[in-house]
Order: C-alpha cells, then structure tokens, then sequence
C-alpha cells in the first residue's frame, strides 16, 4: 500500500459530499496519521462539523485544509455544487508537523529554534491563508523565515467564517504542515497566461495605476502588444489580457500574473492589480487554454522526470480560473495529471491567489507529490 489513500465527492449538502467523499477512500492507510479536507464554497457551513466528523471517524487529529472556491480530485472539479477532497497519509512520526499562525511578530512554529526544526529540516511548508487577512505577506515570510522550508499552498474562499485549519478551525492568517527532509517531495508549477508583449519599463506611476511605459502613455504600449483585433474592441479583452511582473533570479522565467482593474482612454493610464514604481519591469499576457495546456504538460514532464511516475500521494492548488474555467468541461486538467503521472491519490482545491515560495500568484496551478 502507498501510505496514501484519496477520496473526492459531490453530494445534497456539504456533509453529504463528505460522507461520499470518505467512503470513495476506502481503507485508510496503516499508520495513517495525517489528513485532507477541502470543502467547496457551497460546503463551507459544514466545515467545523464535518472537520470533527472526520477526527472521529479516522481516529486522527491532524487534519489541515480549508473550504476552497472549489475541490479537486481524481476525476473530479467541483466548482458550484457541495463537494469534499480528502486524503489521508501515513508518514513518519517525526516528518511533519502541523503550524496556525496568526500574527507575523509573534510567530512560533513547531520546534522554532530548537527540537523538531533544527532534526528534521524541513524543506517543504504546505500553507492554506486566509486572503482577508492583511498580513498575510508578512505571515508568509515568517514562516519562510522561521522553518528554512519552501513554501507551496494556496488561498482559501472568502465567504466561509472558518476558511482552513490545522487540526481545528481557523480565521485569519496561515496554517498547514512542515515536511521534513525524511519526507521525500516534488513540486512544480504551471502559468495559465503567456506572454504577448515585449518586457516594458515603467517611467511613471500612481499606485496601482501605470502613467507610461518606456516613455510612451502605458494605453499606448498595452494596445500595441494585444493587436489591432482586440485593441479594437476592449471589452473583449476584459478578462483575458492581464498584466506580468517578471521574477527577479528566476530558473525559467518565472512571472506573477495581475488582473488589468481599469483604463483611462482620456489619460492612457492603466490600473492594475499591484503596486506599481517607476522602474519596474512589467509585460502584457493573454489567457490561452492552448499555452495553457502545453506548459501543464511540461510541468508534468519535469515532476515525471524527478520521480513523479511513483508518487505515492498528491495536493493540487489550481487557481480559480483555470479547471473548468480554461480547460473546459470532463475535468481535464485532472485528466491531464492522471494521463502523465498515473492513478496517484490526489486531494486539492481551487484557490483565491497561489502560493509559490513567499510570493502570491494568479492563474498558476501548483502540483505537489509525496514520493
């Protein structure tokens, strides 16, 4: 047996989809000692509930998750519909450890210091925040900071009152687990959007709001690089046309993807979704289920090459906008890590942001294994 089990489900109502989800599980793993919850929005209410329900049922108090925009697993996107991802695992007593952190100055994780952090090393944190807390970057970089791990995970629904947990329900700020280097991982991720314009200097801005590119009025230089078919109507390139930061010492040109938020015709000004400064290097980009689906294959290829084809478990955090969103119905994105990497346990969730070391990601789909 792998250590890992997975089971993912819809049903009338979020315990509903839990219980389905459980009995798709089959037996658990001996040795089990950690779980997976994610609900779907439409299943946030029965969070608390069904957190206890499975403490329970599996005899195992370490649980972390959170309630997602929506859930993945084998075979399944859920988006709309009540619907529960779970996994359980069995992994060595002293290779993880859960974490909750709300306040970034006063931030102790498990072992800080001493114990635990300094034996173990861990070299993985898997983070589920909560997009409503403002410290939320801060957090990220503490617990960076604090374990030495790299961090992968995700941002959870915003309308659930208790949005993830580590063991027991949570608001606000971060938890999830640290891996020890004695738990062998892989992680990689996918962009969703691909570039469609040169890299553009910022010579003046306001905020969140580009003046001009490279000395021209920014209006200018974004109708230039999406082409004369959707620079002549705007609104088709509402929700496709977003715009990249480039990252700085990155192995393969590593970008953060931010939603254009408005322009002014009059001015040529463009607001985005991030801070911007004078001298910063920004690109236009497109959503393309095509570009999309390539680098998905190559993300796969390369966790495939590092031992991926044996994982023996899996967390998936796509963004919101892809699934079903960019790849159509049937859940092929699902489909497409099956096809790679074989029937691999798999649990995870549609996210409100990606997390990728410390930094905040849109349109990204991020594929962790246990090896």
């Amino acid at each position: 047996m792998s250590g890992f089990r997975a089971g993912a489900a819809t049903g009338r109502d979020g315990m509903a989809a839990v219980a389905a989800a459980w009995a798709r599980l089959g037996p658990m793993p001996r040795g089990a000692n950690l779980g997976f919850l994610y609900l779907s929005e439409a299943a946030a209410g029965a969070f608390p509930d069904a957190l206890a329900w499975l403490q329970r049922a599996s005899g195992v108090a370490a649980w972390i998750g959170g309630v997602g925009l929506g859930v993945v697993g084998d075979g399944l996107e859920a988006v709309d519909a009540p619907a529960a991802s779970l996994m359980m695992a069995a992994l060595p007593e002293d290779g993880f450890r859960t974490f909750r952190l709300r306040d970034p100055a006063a931030a102790t994780l498990p072992g800080d210091g001493r114990g635990w952090l300094v034996q173990a090393n861990p070299a993985l944190a898997l983070v589920h925040g909560d997009p409503r807390d403002q410290a939320l970057p801060a957090l990220l970089e503490s617990v960076a900071a604090g374990s030495g791990a790299f961090l992968v995970g995700g941002l959870m629904a915003t309308a659930a009152p208790a949005v993830h947990c580590a063991g027991a329900p949570q608001v606000g700020g971060v938890s999830g687990a640290l891996f020890g280097a004695a738990v062998a991982v892989a992680t990689g991720l996918t962009q969703g959007c691909r570039p469609i314009g040169p890299h553009r200097r910022v010579t003046a801005a306001d905020g969140n709001v580009v003046v001009s590119l490279d000395g021209r009025p920014a209006l200018e230089a974004l109708l230039e690089d999406i082409g004369p078919a959707l620079a002549a109507d705007l609104r088709r390139a509402a929700g496709r046309v977003h715009v990249a930061f480039p990252v700085a010492g990155s192995d393969r040109a590593d970008y953060l993807v931010r939603n254009l938020m408005a322009i002014d015709p009059e001015r040529g000004w463009v607001a985005v979704g991030e801070a911007v400064a004078a001298g910063d290097t920004l690109f236009f980009c497109a959503r393309d289920r095509d570009s999309a689906t390539r680098d998905l294959e190559r993300m796969l290829a390369d966790l495939k090459r590092r031992g991926g084809e044996g994982a023996r478990g899996a967390v998936y955090c796509s963004c919101i906008a892809r699934g079903p969103n960019l790849f159509g119905p049937d859940a092929a994105e699902m489909a497409a890590i099956r096809a790679a990497l074989g029937p691999v346990p798999i649990a995870g969730f549609f996210a409100n942001g990606e997390i990728f070391h410390t930094r905040l990601y849109g349109y990204t789909g991020i594929l962790t294994l246990f090896l």
